[in-house]
């Protein structure tokens, strides 16, 4: 075990020397270029040098190195690579500006984020996938053993030998059933066993999936592990029936599960979700909205009679009712509320068909995210007739609603726009729906918007 442990801080110091590395190669090579070009004088290098690498160890310290980590999401890899330069950056440009230690330093401090940013991203997604096919060799490797044969204890299994980068070598099975001797080739024998086993194994951790009603037995398992210095691990019976993750929280020393994660509880990640929508549909509203307004409003008005802009009362967060603005794609109708578009609907226009297709009909929800009805990005809006009636068919439907819905969303981006014909299809679109609140993050909204952009240029077909 111990062996093991000095390699998990050898990856970590690998890892942060070669961001120490790239901090100091980039940062001279990009002063160096830019010095003759845009004037950019910075006094006393050597000492620059040191501010430099205090900075990344003082951001390292609220941004974590967890690449060595057995379970790790690409996402969170070019998250935390984002959040580790935009510290680091931001201490190290006010420090600069502070001691007054150069001139001309806008315009190479821009240069220096945009490259730092791209180069330790590219850079730590690429030590990842070593360290994954490292382990997938059979390196660095942890040695477990599951108490339980049951349901939890083969899906445990299962998992882990799906994926052999996860880094868990599975010696075997301790079950009090001894009828799976003749089934399970890696069966080691009944849990009272295990001790002697541990004597003469290299065993790493323990993982205990039998049912919660043999507390004492887990008890005496969870001692034996600690007085052997051997990290336990609890499976909950209940998982057979709740397949998904958990978050674990305190009343003071009460555990508490919760069956989601969601980060926009977080007071500052709604502030950044909502200083993010104020700003962006601002700039939409001022920059784009009033011409495209004046030539959709007048081909609108030429395709069919009536108003310019669509208003519709759907469901937004927590069930409030608000009304949605759109440009008015349709001849007036009575069913608008009523009966969704479909494709080669005759109530559309000629030019509301454009609208949809390029989702240029969306547009005046602008108008709502300032308003802070809507957001940018989330669950779509649906009509109160879809919330009312599909509240009732679909267990999880109202969960898509404990965050403002949006513009585009997770759900859109893929493939799940449009019309909803089956039930399965709506059932598809609430499951990303919840899992984009409870996997937020500002760059999983930057990417949704990325996406929706390059949709509007090429076109969608699910869009009528």
């Amino acid at each position: 075990m111990e062996e093991k442990n000095k390699q998990g801080e050898f990856l970590q110091w690998l890892i942060g020397t070669g961001d120490l590395l790239i901090l100091n190669l980039l940062f001279f090579a990009i002063y160096h270029k830019l010095k003759d070009f845009t004037g950019v004088n910075l006094y006393n290098l050597k000492e620059i040098t040191l501010l430099l690498n205090f900075c990344y160890f003082f951001a390292l310290y609220f941004v974590p190195i967890r690449l060595h980590r057995s379970v790790v999401f690409l996402e969170k890899i070019v998250q935390r690579s984002f959040t580790l330069i935009t510290t680091q950056t931001i201490l190290f440009a006010t420090c600069i500006d502070f001691l007054k230690q150069g001139t001309h330093l806008l315009m190479f401090f821009a240069i220096y984020y945009v490259v730092m940013s791209v180069s330790f991203t590219i850079w730590r997604v690429l030590i990842r996938i070593i360290i994954k096919e490292y382990r997938r060799r059979g390196f660095n490797s942890k040695n477990i053993i599951i108490i339980g044969a049951g349901k939890n204890g083969m899906e445990l299994f299962r998992v882990i030998k799906t994926d052999l980068s996860y880094g868990f070598n599975v010696l075997g099975f301790f079950d009090d059933n001894k009828r799976l001797k003749d089934i399970l080739p890696n069966y080691l024998g009944r849990i009272d066993e295990m001790s002697a086993y541990v004597a003469n194994h290299d065993v790493d951790e323990i993982y205990c999936t039998i049912p919660g009603t043999n507390s004492d037995k887990i008890s005496d398992l969870l001692l034996f592990a600690e007085k052997n210095m051997i990290r336990f691990y609890i499976i909950p019976e209940f998982y057979r029936n709740v397949k998904k993750s958990m978050v674990l929280d305190f009343l003071e020393s009460v555990p508490l599960l919760s069956p989601r994660n969601e980060p926009l509880q977080s007071p500052y990640n709604r502030f950044l979700k909502r200083t993010f929508d104020i700003i962006f549909s601002l700039i939409a509203l001022i920059a784009i909205y009033p011409w495209l307004y004046i030539i959709a409003g007048i081909l609108i008005k030429i395709s069919s009679k009536g108003p310019i802009l669509f208003k519709q009362k759907r469901t937004g967060i927590y069930g409030h009712v608000f009304e949605c603005y759109k440009f008015r794609t349709m001849k007036m109708n009575e069913d608008a509320d009523v009966i969704q578009a479909v494709k080669d609907d005759p109530r559309t226009t000629k030019i509301g068909s454009f609208l949809r297709h390029t989702n240029l009909d969306e547009f005046p929800q602008f108008v709502n995210v300032l308003l802070g009805d809507m957001s940018v990005v989330g669950p779509r809006p649906h009509m109160l007739k879809h919330t009312e009636l599909y509240s009732k068919l679909i267990d999880k439907y109202m969960v898509r609603h404990l965050v403002k819905p949006g513009i585009t969303g997770w759900a859109q981006i893929m493939g799940y726009r449009g019309e909803t014909r089956t039930l399965e299809q709506m059932e598809g679109r609430v499951k990303r729906d919840v899992w984009y609140l409870e996997n937020w993050s500002f760059f999983l909204d930057l990417k949704i918007i990325f996406v929706t952009v390059v949709n509007m240029f090429k076109g969608e077909k699910n869009a009528y």
